[in-house]
């Protein structure tokens, strides 16, 4: 019965969890739904910003210009929000953690979060520029590039996605060392694996450009060495943190046998 409790009992918090994230959403999707045509003049600037005097993009479908920009003030609810779902994750999941656990959780919590937002400004300010100024260049005479609008936002979002889960590199290599799933040593002998698999990485998940491949090859090989490190230093911070319980235990053994 204690079990079935338990259970329920958890099922019960879930649900009011999820609520809660649910609710918050819904609150922050209203103001963004309201600029929804401005938040998606800013998502398509990238590409507006790079057509010839005259271009502009089109929407095929008769709905189209309603739902895209609903899309899109989602997506904004979404990333505005996400620290509270952050918030009531970790309020779901930190009772059931073990004190070394939560010290390791919450800030890889934090920083996966940060680095998915960085990997997506990158994209946003650095990438994408670059992609939309190489393909319009090799536009053969004649041709008028406009986009659709829906197909613009599932090009622009599976970049922010291939370039946020880029960015969580350091975040995988940690969490594997720190698990002793892949030790340090091991993940150092690969490294020039890693090398060649970013740039077979990049070629699978960016457009047939070389620019796109290279901005997503090489911070991919960056942050997966930055991930060495900051495995590496928490590794020794451990180790430091554990010195000093022993040599106070051997120093207490004299005076407690007195």
């Amino acid at each position: 019965m204690n079990d079935d409790n338990t259970f329920i009992s958890h099922l019960v918090e879930l649900r009011t969890r999820l609520i809660r994230v649910f609710s918050v959403l819904l609150l922050g999707f209203l103001p963004c739904a309201f600029f929804a045509r401005e938040l998606y003049s800013i998502l398509a600037h990238p590409l507006l910003e790079k057509l010839p005097q005259g271009g502009q993009m089109i929407a095929t479908a008769v709905a189209t210009p309603f739902f895209i920009p609903m899309k899109v003030a989602m997506m904004a609810a979404f990333l505005v929000t996400l620290p509270h779902t952050l918030y009531q994750v970790w309020a779901f999941v930190a009772p059931g953690l073990y004190a070394h656990e939560k010290r390791l959780f919450l800030p890889l919590v934090i920083a996966s979060s940060v680095l998915f937002f960085i990997g997506m400004a990158f994209a946003y300010f650095a990438v994408l520029p670059l992609v939309f100024e190489f393909i319009i260049y090799f536009a053969p005479e004649g041709v008028a590039v406009m986009t659709d609008i829906g197909e613009y936002l599932g090009f622009v979002l599976a970049m922010f996605l291939a370039f946020g889960i880029t960015f969580e590199v350091p975040v995988f290599v940690v969490v594997l060392v720190r698990t002793g799933i892949v030790p340090i040593a091991k993940m150092k002998a690969i490294r020039h694996y890693v090398l060649v698999g970013a740039f077979v990485i990049g070629a699978i998940f960016t457009p047939p450009d070389v620019i796109s491949q290279f901005l997503l090859a090489v911070p991919l090989y960056l942050l997966y060495e930055l991930g060495i490190l900051l495995a590496a230093f928490s590794a020794r911070q451990s180790e430091q943190a554990a010195t000093p319980s022993v040599v106070d235990n051997t120093k207490s053994d004299p005076e407690e046998k007195k």
